[in-house]
């Protein structure tokens, strides 16, 4: 594939991009959209009061009893609590045994469903304080390391969903951990695709993409001496990017504390940038690691944050083919993101 244009900032004619873990296919086409100034300009996000909030007082709101609390002194008002979700998506009991049903492979939807909520009602992640930031991934990986003991659980889903359009029932901020007996497949197609690089190329993609964005410095959003963000040069939706800590970490459960700090400091920094530029977008982050099971199979992965603003709507083009056209290119999104012109 011809190669994009070095010395200009933005695509100035439709250009498709292979993802070289995933394979897919995106393309890039401007002209089919307004700049970025177009996002700027959304209503006012509506705040659900305080009074009727369920997560004020979970525990009076018919919610369970706390698994992990910060602090742990139950004497001093607590800043975030995970428990088990009131409406879970699984179960806990039953076994993982996969049947035939005809032509179909089913199987109990055994698993854990959490949810972390933090204190405030007013104050999201990019608001939270950097000391919370960093509890809220500490309960991530103390919760994933409970769950991990449950030989059932094959793969933790961990996200956060920030606003209506990106699923957020509830106002209040709040993350939750799905725990389940299956890869999932965007997760399978990411482990196989990161595979066939290694054997190929005896690589981690990841770390080989790592290099080239901060080499081309086109797309970095913000970096520090062990984490950096980025908008993909394959972006599949407009705004889009991606936290990596730099040293290749293929289990986000065994990051060290010194790692996962400056991970947090670089997502915390990188979404308090966009909030300020697009105030009422939603949208979602999710943590991308390697399985539970089997992790020696999996050394060559590249555990990393995705954030998904949701902007783009899926039509006709994209749902019978699959190819997502993306009306931004990453360059111009990785400057408006930083507030830069250039």
């Amino acid at each position: 594939m011809k190669e994009a244009p070095k010395k200009i900032n933005v695509v100035p004619f439709p250009e498709l991009r292979q993802d070289p873990v995933s394979g897919d296919w995106i393309l890039i086409s401007q002209k089919r959209s307004l700049r970025p100034d177009q996002f700027e300009g959304e209503e006012e996000r509506e705040i659900f009061p305080k009074k009727d909030c369920p997560f004020e007082d979970p525990q009076a709101s018919g919610n369970g009893p706390f698994m992990i609390r910060i602090p742990a002194d139950t004497r001093k008002e607590w800043t975030m609590q995970l428990i088990p979700n009131k409406y879970p998506a699984v179960s806990t009991y039953g076994k993982t045994s996969i049947e035939k049903y005809g032509p179909y492979q089913v199987a109990a939807a055994i698993g854990y469903h959490d949810v972390l909520i933090t204190r405030d009602h007013f104050n999201n992640f990019p608001k939270l304080s950097p000391a919370d930031a960093f509890n809220v991934f500490k309960v991530f990986q103390e919760r994933y390391l409970q769950v991990a003991r449950d030989r059932r659980i094959a793969y933790v889903s961990i996200f956060h969903n920030w606003g209506p359009k990106a699923g957020a029932s509830i106002f209040h901020p709040h993350y939750q951990i799905i725990s389940i007996p299956v890869i999932p497949s965007d997760v399978a197609h990411s482990l196989a695709g990161s595979t066939r690089f290694m054997k190929k190329n005896h690589r981690c993609v990841h770390c080989d993409l790592i290099s080239f964005e901060r080499k081309e410095k086109k797309r970095i959003i913000f970096e520090n001496e062990s984490a950096v963000a980025f908008t993909p040069f394959v972006s599949r939706e407009p705004l889009e990017f991606r936290v990596f800590p730099k040293k290749h970490l293929p289990y986000f459960e065994d990051t060290p504390d010194k790692e996962m700090k400056l991970v947090v400091q670089v997502l915390h920094k990188s979404l308090s940038l966009f909030e300020k530029k697009f105030r009422n977008v939603d949208y979602n982050f999710f943590i991308h690691t390697a399985p539970i099971k089997n992790k020696r199979k999996y050394g060559h992965y590249h555990w990393h944050i995705e954030i998904q603003p949701k902007i783009n709507i899926s039509a006709g083009f994209e749902l019978s083919t699959g190819i997502e056209i993306t009306a931004l290119d990453p360059n111009e999104a990785a400057m408006v993101i930083r507030g830069k012109k250039k």
